[in-house]
């Protein structure tokens, strides 16, 4: 296994593996390379449906999606992402996946099926990178803090407008009822790496807890700008067949929309899920 870091805080392209047909001690190493770098990449994988679910199942287990859950299904879902003259893309903000759940996913599997000629590519940021970025009276105050975090964004942006799920009946409110409002620390110490790292959910994120709600927002905007901040990302350029991995607890990501409004189609499937724990608060001395 060849791993070649790609920039400065995050991201790897792993070469000298077949993602399809992995050994045990290959699967081990892929999973602590995601650890590492946050956001690995194989260019040119080509994996089959049945393969990244495969892949997903090596690397923790693949899981089925919350929506898919409430439907109905038990099958690990791998869920379809198209944008084009009609659908424009609506990913272009910083965000990690399905933080409205007590056990958000740990990684994610994605697949590019379609890309662009010019644009589209994806951008992650590291969570870890931008905590540490912080000064340590920021980082003392982030510590004991608690977001409220809600499914009402995904309602509005995928639920209400996919065709597929017009005949779903009272789907708002079974998905409401299904998921209620979840409190996570807004820093999370990651389970595996053990460091610290920012748990930000994007639109997802509804208010801190301790602070007033003048308070909380001005604190959510500026954690959010924060983020911008180039030297905490990684870009990826894709090439149809290549898929990226990456760890869903310690990244945000988002979708570059440049590309609008030519066609884009990724594959993705999530991995795992754990209820993220607090970072221990440090006594000042």
């Amino acid at each position: 296994m060849i791993i070649t870091p790609i920039s400065g805080s995050l991201g790897a392209e792993v070469s000298g593996i077949d993602p399809s047909s992995l050994s045990s001690e290959e699967v081990i190493g892929l999973r602590s390379a995601v650890v590492e770098h946050e956001v690995v990449f194989l260019r040119g994988a080509n994996l089959r449906s049945a393969q990244q679910l495969a892949l997903g199942d090596a690397l923790g287990g693949a899981i089925t999606f919350p929506l898919f859950k409430l439907l109905g299904s038990e099958e690990p879902t791998l869920t379809v992402i198209e944008d084009g003259p009609d659908s424009p893309p609506e990913a272009d903000e910083w965000h990690t996946d399905a933080t409205w759940v007590a056990e958000p996913p740990d990684f994610a599997i994605l697949q590019a099926q379609a890309v662009p000629e010019r644009g589209g590519d994806t951008l992650w940021a590291s969570m870890t990178a931008a905590f540490e970025a912080l000064s340590s009276p920021m980082q003392r105050m982030c510590r004991e803090l608690t977001v409220r975090h809600d499914n009402s964004s995904f309602i509005e942006g995928i639920v209400r407008k996919s065709p597929e799920f017009a005949e779903a009946e009272d789907l708002d409110r079974r998905l409401r009822a299904a998921y209620p409002p979840v409190d996570h620390p807004l820093v999370r110490l990651h389970p595996e790496s053990g460091r610290e790292v920012l748990f930000l959910g994007g639109k997802f994120m509804r208010r801190i807890n301790e602070l007033t709600e003048r308070e909380s927002r001005s604190m959510l905007d500026f954690l959010v700008r924060h983020i911008d901040d180039a030297r905490f990302h990684c870009r990826w350029r894709w090439q149809a067949g290549d898929v990226s991995i990456w760890d869903e607890r310690s990244t945000n990501h988002r979708s570059a929309a440049d590309h609008f409004p030519q066609y884009r189609r990724i594959r993705r499937c999530e991995v795992g899920g754990d209820r993220p724990i607090g970072a221990p608060v440090v006594a000042e001395t």
